[in-house]
């Protein structure tokens, strides 16, 4: 018998915590490892398109509910917490992948050098 939505909200919610504080550590590392050329962005005017990043990362978090549906129809309830488990580790190296891809491509080109 499927354990619901409640169980799995419990699973999942308990662990976004744990997802960005690894998103965060590899944005912290960025700005660590390149400091003098990330300078100029940290201003007020980064607050909104950082935020709005946040957002759009926890809201790929939600891709574990699909996810999680389809555990429950297949997968037999004894096998399920590996399963979880793999699903939230592929998903969390995924979103490092694209964070690290966005910030290296997207973001780092175009902050201005200051000397």
């Amino acid at each position: 018998m499927p354990e619901g939505f409640s169980g799995a909200a419990r699973y999942w919610e308990s662990r976004r915590i744990l997802y960005n504080v690894v998103l965060c550590a590899v944005a912290l590392g960025w700005i660590v490892a390149t400091w003098p050329h990330f300078r100029p962005a940290i201003a007020m005017s980064s607050v909104l398109p950082i935020g709005v990043l946040a957002l759009l990362a926890n809201l790929c978090y939600c891709a574990a509910y699909p996810a999680e549906a389809l555990l429950q129809l297949c997968v037999p309830s004894g096998a399920r917490g590996r399963w979880r488990l793999a699903i939230w580790i592929t998903g969390t190296l995924l979103a490092v992948v694209l964070e690290y891809y966005w910030i290296g491509d997207e973001i780092y080109p175009y902050v201005p050098f200051v000397k």
